[in-house]
């Protein structure tokens, strides 16, 4: 899909104070005052989509920043600040998931305050890009449309807040290039049931907005078991399998180096699958989270060591592969 062709930075920073290279060197705060400037991004934005002509935008990339991911603790804003903003609340914020524009930017709000849900936001018409909203760091703000959107810029500067022309957002996934991806099809899911039941597959990690696990075996009943798991899927998800859990959890424990930094993956005592991220400083913690744990394993983080068995992505129901997993 080729760049859209009139972009826009959107910043409230004037290009007057920007060095040579761009930096900038003025006294505005990077941080979203959530009140009267948070406020004029908002509405520039939207003034932005009017302009495009678009009522409805799609949630690309989603994922979350916050603290679900810190080892043995809950996330930091329940349910993910999406309940009452989304119908399915958290469950409904995942790739694909169509949203108006006043949610979408509802949905800026959070990615200018930086402590929630991420995406990008997308239109398109007959799979055919017009619009788009990446938000990135410091308040910045990259916008990009078919429309060169004149009338948009002067509303933009008449509320404080600078429209810079630009080649095209840094976002862009028109950057990332080609890559292939394994659709996780019924040939993917034969081969999970079938891996399980030699004793292989045992866990399989479920990666969109954030992190599940769900536990499998290779049981007499192993089938109807996938086919739950399956229904609960989240839209386009990536799929990784691994091997099973681990019965002697202190074993994991007492074999760690002195230095590590890995993810670690256990069934609490109420049969639940928990995930953290840890390291040397959480040794203590870690004995103590898996004296109680039923069954657990320490999985690689780094990407050269990071290997599942074997990985899928989830299809849309007429069976292409659109998400942008890079696997």
């Amino acid at each position: 899909m080729p760049f859209l062709p009139h972009a826009h930075r959107v910043t409230t920073y004037d290009p007057a104070d920007r060095a040579p290279d761009g930096t900038y060197r003025g006294t505005e705060d990077t941080d979203s005052d959530h009140g009267p400037v948070e406020a004029a991004y908002l509405a520039a934005i939207g003034a932005f989509a009017r302009e495009s002509g678009v009522e409805l935008l799609t949630v690309r990339e989603p994922r979350f920043f916050g603290g679900s991911g810190h080892f043995g603790r809950e996330p930091a804003v329940e349910g993910y600040g999406l309940t009452g903003l989304l119908p399915d609340g958290p469950d409904g914020f995942h790739d694909g998931a169509r949203v108006t524009v006043p949610v979408a930017l509802e949905l800026v709000r959070g990615m200018l305050r930086g402590d929630g849900p991420y995406c990008r936001l997308e239109a398109a018409e007959e799979d055919r890009e017009v619009f788009a909203v990446d938000v990135g760091w410091d308040l910045y703000v990259y916008v990009g449309s078919r429309a060169p959107c004149g009338a948009a810029v002067a509303h933009a500067r008449e509320l404080g807040i600078f429209a810079e022309p630009i080649e095209v957002s840094p976002y862009d996934p028109e950057f990332d290039g080609p890559f292939e991806q394994r659709a996780a099809d019924e040939g993917f899911w034969e081969r999970v049931r079938a891996s399980a039941a030699r004793g292989e597959a045992g866990l399989v990690e479920e990666q969109h907005a954030w992190t599940r696990w769900h536990r499998i075996d290779g049981g007499g009943d192993a089938g109807v078991r996938l086919g739950a798991l399956r229904a609960g899927l989240a839209p386009r998800a990536l799929l990784n399998v691994w091997p099973g859990l681990s019965a002697d959890a202190a074993g994991l424990v007492a074999g760690l180096p002195e230095e590590f930094s890995l993810e670690c993956v256990w069934e609490d005592a109420d049969g639940r699958i928990r995930s953290g991220l840890v390291d040397e400083e959480d040794r203590a913690e870690l004995v103590e989270v898996l004296s109680g744990a039923r069954a657990a394993a320490l999985l690689p983080v780094y990407a050269d060591q990071h290997n599942p068995l074997f990985t899928g992505v989830l299809p849309d129901p007429d069976g292409v592969v659109r998400a942008r997993w890079q696997v």
